[in-house]
């Protein structure tokens, strides 16, 4: 037997063990991601069963097929989520429409500017939003959160971050998902990051807004928006985007939305199908106005359709409040004691204890003992009477919190990490 003949038999002998360990590796990897696709399966089928209407999820089901093996890996997941750009990397304020234009030429500059607004887009994330929201909410939540941020990430700030504790000090076994795909980033998840190591569930998600506003009336809407042949109005794109999103999530799948400029005082338990009231008749003491920063309503709640239909019929991108708080007062107005739609208006004080007029003051430490008596009186009085504060940010984003102010005593009784608690 020659040299060359020893070391070819020595060599295949050698390749056995190695191709036996190949094939075993192939067929264990194969079994993994089957029982990953039938688990994810029958998290659909469970869901389906939960009252979405089956019309919604048809056009989804060849999508999430495809991407249905890589919601069940975590760590692909986080490497396509550091892939695709952050949206704080755009220029935001050429986003701001600009003042003082005709129609035609604000819908010209719309056009333009469409290939940047990256909300419309389709990309590796928005595909899976529906998966990701079943897979999220799959796990015993207590209750359900969403709030939006169409911002960068950057700006996510101090405030932003203690209406998350707040949340959390009220609701520990509750789930939060944030619709962004700013936060839907390796930044996101630092932002985020504190929270989940203390165990607390939550997410943010970049939405499909093609999915969540699909076989509802603001399907038409967008389309004609994402056309470029619709005017945009006067006021930023995203804060009237924010207005109809709460509305399909809500209507989808059901839970509390909540705006980022707020803070929980108590638990939201007890709470169902329900919208506060912002203002109220001082003589008979019935709203006269109600403001959608809170929204607590079932899965297809017949009201949020109306609201999503009021939003197509008469969208108006030029007056502040034309498609939100506006917006509920007047559909509720016009469904004033119709039967079918069962819900509960609240009283200021649930929500909106302190109007956009007033709110500065509770950002003001006590200068006498007048001032130290109505700080006290007034922490107690929202801790015993509102389910949370809304902080209106607009009015309020540039304020001091003063220490022993009304803002610092509930900051200190409803944070979780306690850390710059007086500063913006």
């Amino acid at each position: 037997m020659t040299k060359n003949m020893f070391d070819s038999q020595v060599l295949s002998r050698a390749k056995l063990p190695i191709l036996f360990t190949f094939t075993l590796f192939a067929m264990i990897f194969v079994i993994y991601i089957d029982s990953i696709i039938y688990e994810h399966s029958f998290h659909s089928f469970e869901f389906r069963n939960n009252g979405i209407p089956e019309v919604v999820f048809k056009s989804h089901e060849r999508i999430q097929g495809q991407l249905r093996s890589s919601i069940g890996n975590n760590k692909q997941l986080r490497v396509i989520k550091e892939e695709i750009e952050e949206v704080e990397d755009e220029n935001w304020k050429a986003l701001v429409p600009p003042l003082s234009v005709t129609e035609q030429e604000r819908i010209a500059w719309f056009r333009e500017k469409m290939p940047k607004f990256h909300i419309f887009k389709s990309n590796n994330l928005t595909q899976l939003f529906h998966s990701r929201v079943m897979e999220f909410f799959d796990s015993g939540c207590e209750a359900r959160f969403f709030m939006t941020w169409l911002s960068p990430a950057v700006s996510f700030g101090r405030r932003e971050f203690f209406t998350l504790e707040s949340l959390f000090k009220a609701h520990p076994h509750g789930c939060l998902m944030i619709l962004s795909r700013s936060l839907d980033s390796g930044r996101g998840n630092r932002i985020l990051k504190p929270l989940i190591d203390k165990g607390f569930r939550v997410n943010a998600v970049s939405p499909d807004l093609a999915f969540l506003f699909k076989n509802t009336p603001a399907e038409a809407w967008f389309k004609e928006m994402k056309s470029g042949n619709k005017d945009p109005g006067e006021i930023p794109l995203a804060q009237n985007l924010s207005n109809l999103m709460r509305l399909a999530i809500l209507y989808k799948y059901g839970g509390v939305y909540l705006d980022t400029d707020f803070i929980v005082l108590k638990p939201f338990t007890g709470l169902k199908n329900s919208i506060g009231a912002q203002s109220i008749d001082a003589e008979s003491k019935n709203w006269t106005r109600l403001n959608n920063a809170v929204l607590i309503f079932d899965v297809n709640h017949p009201l949020l359709l109306k609201f999503m239909m009021e939003f197509a019929l008469t969208f108006d991108g030029n007056k502040w409040g034309h498609n939100g708080p506006y917006l509920v007062s007047r559909v509720v107005e016009n469904i004033r004691n119709r039967p079918g739609y069962n819900f509960t208006v609240l009283q200021p004080m649930a929500f909106y204890p302190v109007d956009w007029i007033r709110i500065g003051r509770l950002f003001n430490k006590p200068a006498n003992r007048g001032d130290s008596k109505w700080v006290q009186a007034k922490f107690l009085q929202l801790s015993r009477e509102s389910y949370g504060v809304h902080l209106w940010n607009k009015q309020t984003c540039n304020l001091r919190i003063e220490e022993g102010s009304v803002m610092g005593k509930l900051i200190l009784e409803h944070c979780l990490f306690c850390k710059h608690k007086y500063s913006s």
